[in-house]
């Protein structure tokens, strides 16, 4: 019997407002350091912050690429404008790996292969395979789809890699409110950008003062950080070939190294948990949405 390929370790496009100084130390870190197979980069969040961090990109990417990283570019999640969707179309058209997370971008794409994002609905296999005959090789789910559905689809769409969502606060949903301009007095077109000020995330408590949430920009994200302790063999049954690390504020180099000792066998579940809190997590481990259940709690998941 032949071994089961390596499960490997995805860096996902960060979500946060950083400064372009920090974009570039934070991705020279990931090249000389971190054990991550694939890096997406681009802006998926807010189109307004796309003129700050374009002309980083190229000089990531090709440092990237020489560390032996494959190197996706990723998207807009939500174009709201002529600029930002002229912007979609011109990178569908990339001869390059693309992740598309707005649908708008699929037709641009013209049969060219891509990685189909997290922020697409897609929920069954009819759909993953519609976007399979156009160009799809690759799905990162829904970060609200358990395990067993993923096996489901996986195994109806065997063609197409799974990548899941496995580290990170979860992003839940894109607004066309400014959640950030608003909670400081802002419209959101002059927002001035004050999303930078909250590297993880802005934190939301209810009147009780009990966190529940966290804002980034128009973007809501858990508060707890979903850990997907799932074992190698696990994952290789559910058909899953890839777990993507959301960016963080933390030390992401130490933080993928530690996935890999768990995917090696080298810890347990627990001991994954435990080590990833002692790093300073934004928030409390979950990771209840994998087994169905309600996304913020912890769940036992399958061994």
């Amino acid at each position: 019997m032949p071994d089961h390929p390596k499960i490997e370790l995805a860096l996902g496009p960060c979500f946060f407002n950083w400064s372009a100084e920090r974009l570039v130390d934070f991705y020279r870190g990931i090249a000389e350091e971190a054990d991550i197979d694939r890096v997406y980069l681009g802006e998926v969040v807010c189109g307004k912050r796309m003129p700050f961090t374009d002309a980083l990109w190229p000089d990531i990417m090709e440092m990237l690429t020489k560390a032996g990283k494959q190197v996706v570019l990723s998207g807009l999640a939500q174009p709201v404008n002529k600029r930002e969707r002229e912007i979609l179309r011109q990178q569908a058209g990339y001869d390059m790996p693309i992740e598309i997370n707005d649908l708008s971008m699929v037709p641009g794409r013209a049969g060219q292969e891509f990685t189909a994002g997290p922020f697409l609905n897609v929920y069954n296999e009819a759909s993953l395979r519609l976007l399979a005959d156009r160009g799809a090789t690759a799905w990162c789910p829904p970060v609200e789809l358990p395990l067993d559905s993923i096996q489901k689809i996986a195994a109806l769409v065997p063609e197409v890699d799974i990548e899941l969502f496995a580290f990170g606060r979860l992003p839940l949903a894109l607004s066309s409110r400014c959640y950030h301009a608003r909670a400081h007095g802002l419209r959101k077109d002059a927002c001035q950008f004050v999303c930078d000020r909250d590297p993880d995330g802005m934190n939301i408590a209810t009147l009780d003062d009990r966190r529940f949430l966290a804002a980034n920009g128009i973007q809501t994200l858990s508060d707890a950080v979903h850990v997907a302790g799932v074992t190698s063999g696990q994952l290789q049954a559910t058909g899953i070939r890839r777990l993507r690390l959301s960016p963080h504020s933390l030390d992401m180099v130490k933080v993928a190294g530690t996935f890999r000792r768990f995917l090696d066998g080298e810890l347990t579940c627990e001991d994954l948990n435990a080590e990833l809190a002692g790093q300073g997590l934004p928030g409390p481990v979950c990771n209840a949405y994998l087994a169905g259940d309600a996304g913020w709690k912890t769940a036992t998941l399958p061994a």
